[in-house]
């Protein structure tokens, strides 16, 4: 069946979509894994580039940072491919792009802001004194750059949301040209998407030059830069996330790919991940498992099924777990500053690692109750304006509507990211909203 190419044709649904709470739960382990490569690394992405890891037996050390190396990677991914699915998900054709943007504005700027200036105040004002090195980090352009010291300056974990930023704007171009495409298609353009994920690491490993080495990692800054931080190489996982979403609401996503085929699928991807070629391990490697773990959870949502992923707590944690991805590298990199180059013993050493959990969760928790939810609640819709009053003298005062309140934590969805993080909120008369 092939979808209309008018403006107001989808793909057919129901008439309220389903909500996606186990989707909201995985979103947490995704940032865990970006909290775990950044706890275990030799080399900080902040100068003096000291290691982060603090184990003293070198086995040990050795064994976090290799098991954890390609964490981050894949954390990162998986919420690029969330934010094209949540949004695509939650798109109804005729939605103003002004509303649209607005919401998507209010979702990352209040939490980059504060931890932005946290960071500022923390490290990296002592390190980043050109204007022309953390303007384009508050503004959310810093990762169009090559240079590190503007890619990566300020709280280096911020990069994604650069990416982030593209992808809203690019949605509501990339959400028309996708609604036509046929459901008899949707696997053949997904299957597109994946090659250009490969063609850019191909021109990568290729053609961007391999020197000078980058100081923390074994390909140069230019290859790391064009292969991981660039937003427009990121496309083509967020494009795939909107068509794995078509392809779940059209009841294409095989039944027999469930949650757990999809976990062995990312201990294979991971795997490959770790003996590929460095830049192969920032996408492509575990790119399908990302695929098949969002599709089994959500389509699990969708037919009701019950999973722990669900639960309040998993819920809980992936509502905050924009915040906390956000506040981890300030609190990993500061702390451990703060402790020097000392390592431990193994018993001591895991309750560093604990304690810059603790309080990267605690960070994400503040964030998420008194900025996120918050500015969402104030400034994601415009304020309506008060009905004209046509007969002062006899008609009753009417004052200015307040912001909507976002939906219960329980119905909602937040996606990043991103992340690089989307909210999925029931409204009274439409099933979901982006």
């Amino acid at each position: 069946m092939s979808v209309s190419s008018s403006s107001t044709a989808t793909t057919p649904a129901p008439t309220r979509r389903a909500n996606l709470p186990s989707l909201t739960g995985l979103r947490f382990f995704a940032a865990l894994l970006v909290f775990f490569f950044h706890a275990s690394l030799m080399d900080s992405p902040i100068p003096p580039n000291a290691p982060i890891n603090p184990f003293a037996d070198d086995g040990v050390a050795g064994f976090f940072t290799t098991a954890f190396s390609k964490a981050g990677y894949m954390g990162v991914s998986f919420f690029f491919v969330l934010s094209g699915f949540v949004l695509a998900w939650a798109s109804r054709p005729g939605e103003r792009l002004t509303s649209f943007w607005r919401r998507r504005v209010f979702k990352i700027f209040p939490n980059h802001l504060v931890v932005f200036a946290a960071s500022m105040l923390l490290f990296a004002g002592a390190a980043v004194t050109s204007v022309g090195d953390w303007l384009p980090n508050m503004l959310l352009i810093h990762t169009f750059f090559p240079q590190p010291s503007i890619n990566l300056s300020v709280n280096p974990p911020s990069w994604s949301l650069g990416s982030e930023f593209l992808f809203y704007m690019l949605f509501p171009l990339l959400m028309v040209g996708i609604r036509r495409i046929a459901e008899k298609r949707l696997w053949l353009w997904s299957g597109l998407m994946v090659a250009g994920m490969v063609g850019v690491q191909l021109v990568t490993r290729f053609l961007i030059p391999a020197t000078p080495k980058s100081a923390i990692t074994p390909i140069s800054d230019l290859q790391f830069w064009f292969g991981y931080l660039f937003p427009p190489a990121r496309v083509f996982e967020f494009a795939l996330g909107i068509l794995l979403a078509r392809i779940v609401l059209a009841g294409r996503w095989p039944r027999r790919i469930g949650f757990g085929v999809s976990l062995v699928l990312s201990v294979l991807g991971y795997a490959a991940a770790l003996v590929a070629p460095f830049e192969y391990g920032f996408v492509v490697a575990t790119i399908i498992p990302v695929a098949a773990l969002i599709c089994s959870v959500a389509s699990g949502d969708v037919e009701g099924r019950e999973t722990w992923l669900r639960s309040r707590p998993m819920v809980w944690l992936g509502e905050v777990s924009f915040g906390f991805y956000l506040v981890q590298g300030v609190t990993i990199f500061y702390l451990r500053s703060l402790l020097g180059e000392s390592t431990y013993s193994v018993p001591v050493a895991v309750l560093v690692v604990i304690g810059f959990f603790a309080v990267s969760l605690l960070g994400g928790w503040l964030l998420y109750r008194y900025v996120e939810t918050p500015a969402m609640r104030r400034w994601s819709r415009a304020r309506k304006r008060p009905a004209a009053v046509t007969a002062p003298e006899t008609a009753p005062e009417t004052a200015p509507e307040t912001a909507p309140v976002p939906a219960p934590v329980s119905a909602t969805i937040p996606a990043q990211a991103t992340a690089h993080h989307d909210s999925l909120a029931q409204r009274p008369s439409t099933p979901v909203r982006g």
